[in-house]
């Protein structure tokens, strides 16, 4: 039982890392780190310019213990101790233990320690020590959210990586839980959502490739070199079907090992699951869930109880298309054959042939049943509306074409939303072919879509101009979380609402001078009232001549426009496209603040806060207050 004690494993971190007791070490559960050690401190040291006490290490405090409880004990004090290290401790009395630094030539010149510089404090125990102890995550996990990163090892400007760059992106999200959904948490309805990073860039660098490109890489401005081919060239690596198989096999198992690891060290949990990417990493999830299938029960529950009533009707609907062909001469024949819908579009014109069908009705049979073949297949991959004729003008292309060949393969989930941050995919599907994406298209698993970039984000494209070409109209802003636009963002649009208004007042005053203008000179010699009268006629404006515009509308009215817009299936019915707000500094150089529009969505409060709102919306769940310009 003494053993069982001292091998005891506590999960912390929100359950993400494991501490192993007897061993005092610190192991990431979801994905490889380096092992981080723990110490149980009982001994400390702080000097001048330290801003917090920083503890010995377990065999020293040992040490210190034992030399203290003696000094105690036979009340002998200044006792002198040295470290590993060889820094000198003297325990003076129970209130004042210095630590002083080594000096090299101590010896040699005989220094005593008070001449080796200014000494640190040593304090034995925690109390009085002001550490600030964080208390912890919430332990319910509502929603489970699969991070997966763009291209190189670096996932943000200070060149970290995507374990910590989700830390950060999670930490927010624990403040904008506490900020913007204070009512549900003091309910109890809510705990937290859950974060885990999809790491795929070792396991494509470590198939020898880099070995590969290391023998015929040139040796000049090798920094640079090395730089494009740990970085830009992971998306040549995605349009090459060797690779390309590579990457999505390792984010889709990866993701399907993290749900199942999830589930197994979270039995109660109940949620959903949702995925996020960044840059190449939203495309990479983009091509898998359009190469997903939906679960094959739905159709078969679909098809339950239908029985003999599903049949007659079958065969009642083949009567309809042979009259509509003006064949219903033949209807005898398909009925004593017993054939429904789907046996007559499963024939061949062997089979209609000996059933006794004519050669001509045999080419109207077979040409209905090709044409309405074709139409379904494409509904079945997003090519026509279902408004063409008879599917025979095709306006859409399938959005997997030109999709590299692999096989990709199937998750063990359906996501609830997918997040698209700073993606390209827009520009990829265009690349490939596809011009216009049909608005009955939905993925096939995942009902939720939004794809959310920065304004100056170079990477980052439009999804929504190609459902709806034929309307220009902006992407949805998304609202400060805060509360409302930043500053420099109301005063550009206040100068861009008084600039209409002094267009349209303009207008008006050149309208009225232009109708006094071209008016008859008999027209003002009218009687008394009557001049007054027509004067102030003149005033109201009645037609308008050539020159003269439409009044342009604000900003306001025109976003309360653009969120009505029918954007089709793909998420929903709902808007697509969310663009953040820049900062006011960002404004002074779109192009210096580039490289950082791309790499901003693991801090963006506004971002996380989105991602937050439409997870809790799915569980009915609404933020404490309605941010003023969110759909």
């Amino acid at each position: 039982a003494g053993r069982d004690k001292e091998d005891v494993v506590v999960p912390t971190s929100g359950g993400r890392y494991d501490v192993h007791l007897k061993k005092r070490q610190r192991v990431a559960v979801y994905w490889e780190e380096e092992v981080s050690e723990v110490r149980r401190c009982t001994w400390f040291y702080k000097g001048d310019k330290d801003n917090k006490y920083i503890p010995y290490s377990e065999t020293f405090s040992e040490e210190l213990e034992e030399a203290y409880m003696t000094a105690v004990t036979l009340d002998e004090w200044k006792k002198k101790l040295e470290s590993p290290s060889r820094e000198i401790i003297i325990l003076h009395n129970p209130k004042l233990m210095v630590h002083y630094h080594p000096v090299a030539t101590s010896d040699d010149w005989g220094s005593t320690p008070t001449e080796q510089g200014r000494p640190r404090t040593v304090k034995r125990g925690v109390e009085n020590i002001a550490a600030e102890i964080p208390n912890g995550e919430p332990l319910q996990i509502d929603h489970l959210v699969f991070v997966v990163h763009g291209i190189g090892p670096a996932c943000d400007i200070r060149f970290r990586s995507i374990i910590q760059c989700v830390n950060d992106f999670r930490n927010v999200s624990l403040s904008m839980l506490q900020a913007h959904f204070k009512k549900a948490q003091e309910q109890q309805q809510i705990g937290r959502v859950e974060f885990l990073p999809v790491n795929w860039h070792s396991s494509l660098h470590s198939t020898g490739v880099d070995v590969d490109l290391e023998r015929i890489t040139l040796p000049s401005i090798n920094r640079l070199r090395h730089f494009i081919n740990d970085t830009i060239l992971d998306v040549f690596f995605y349009n090459s079907s060797t690779y390309c198989q590579t990457i999505v096999d390792t984010v889709a198992s990866e993701m399907n090992r993290l749900y199942q690891l999830f589930l197994q060290r979270n039995p109660l949990f109940k949620g959903g699951v949702s995925i996020a990417g960044h840059s190449l990493g939203s495309l990479i999830l983009f091509d898998l869930l359009t190469n997903q299938k939906a679960a094959p029960e739905e159709d078969e529950h679909s098809e339950e109880g239908s029985g003999t009533a599903s049949s007659n009707r079958g065969i009642e609907e083949v009567q309809e298309i042979l009259k509509k062909l003006e064949l219903s001469e033949y209807c005898d024949v398909f009925e004593k054959e017993k054939m429904d819908r789907q046996a007559l579009f499963l024939c061949t014109e062997k089979n209609l042939k000996e059933m006794g069908i004519p050669l001509g009705p045999r080419m109207k049979i077979l040409h209905y049943i090709s044409s309405k073949t074709e139409m379904q297949v494409c509904l079945l991959h997003g090519l026509c509306s279902s408004s063409t004729d008879n599917g025979n003008n095709c306006q859409y292309r399938d959005v997997g074409l030109g999709q590299v060949s692999a096989n990709y393969p199937q998750l063990n989930y359906k996501p609830t939303i997918f997040f698209a941050f700073g993606s390209p995919i827009g520009m990829f599907l265009t690349v490939r072919g596809v011009k216009r994406i049909n608005p009955n298209y939905s993925l096939p698993t995942c009902k939720g879509f939004f794809n959310i970039f920065h304004p100056f984000d170079p990477v980052a494209y439009r999804i929504e101009p190609m459902i709806v070409p034929d309307l220009e109209f902006e992407p949805m802003l998304l609202p400060h979380h805060k509360g409302r636009k930043r500053m420099h963002l109301e005063l550009k649009e206040g100068l861009t609402r008084m600039s209409v208004d002094l267009k349209n007042n303009l207008l008006g005053s050149l309208r009225v001078a232009w109708q006094s203008f071209t008016r008859a000179p008999g027209q003002w010699c009218m009687r008394g009232g009557g001049e007054l009268g027509t004067q102030h006629r003149s005033l109201q404006p009645r037609r308008c001549p050539s020159w003269y515009t439409k009044p342009e509308e604000t900003p306001a009215a025109a976003k309360e426009e653009a969120s009505l817009i029918n954007v089709g299936r793909l998420n929903g019915g709902n808007r697509i496209d969310y663009v953040l707000q820049e900062k006011p500094i960002e404004s002074f150089n779109e192009y210096l603040f580039a490289l950082q529009g791309h790499l901003c969505y693991w801090e963006s409060e506004d971002t996380v806060l989105l991602v937050l709102k439409e997870i809790y919306q799915t569980q009915g769940i609404t933020l404490d207050q309605p941010l003023p310009g969110s759909q």
